[in-house]
């Protein structure tokens, strides 16, 4: 049993070496990505930083998102030419550098209803910590009885994930 918990142990500091200081944001919080998820007030208390992922979490029968090239096209929601389509329904994006990016509703009407998301990311901090957003950790400790709560579970490190197993089942 001792050498379980020995594995586990270095199987969770690989872990965290291996995340470092991202930030895990699950866009629109635990309604997801959809006109009902009032993404600008989620918005509001977030702060993005180089590393962090953005998840995107939506019915892929009803919504995708468009990243956007520009203000100009943000504004307008204009999904002509966008960088990038994500369609899958759970969509990760690493936020691999500085800078604005833009995100829509890939249906016009979606976006001009306000399903869109401008993300402005900022240099790493300095100070290294293993975070993810309040709504993620929640989703995650309600189990699987939300229907997002798998999808949110998928997203994991499959080491990460062979630790918890461990853990619980045994050797």
């Amino acid at each position: 049993m001792a050498g379980v918990k020995m594995i586990v142990a270095l199987l969770l500091v690989v872990y965290v070496s291996w995340v470092g200081a991202q930030t895990h944001h699950v866009v629109g919080g635990d309604r997801g990505w959809a006109k009902s998820s009032e993404v600008r007030d989620w918005l509001s208390d977030k702060v993005f930083r180089v590393g962090d992922k953005i998840w995107f979490i939506y019915s892929a029968a009803q919504e995708g998102v468009a990243e956007l090239r520009s203000k100009e096209e943000f504004e307008s929601c204009d999904v002509s030419n966008p960088i990038k389509m994500y369609t899958d329904g759970l969509d990760s994006v690493p936020l691999d550098g500085e800078g604005i990016r833009y995100f829509t509703s890939s249906k016009t009407e979606s976006c001009k209803d306000g399903l869109k998301l401008h993300v402005d990311v900022q240099p790493t901090s300095e100070i290294g910590s293993v975070a993810t957003s309040e709504t993620f950790a929640e989703t995650l400790a309600e189990g699987p009885s939300a229907p997002s709560a798998a999808a949110h579970i998928s997203a994991l490190s499959p080491l990460f994930l062979m630790g918890l197993l461990i853990c619980y089942f045994g050797p």
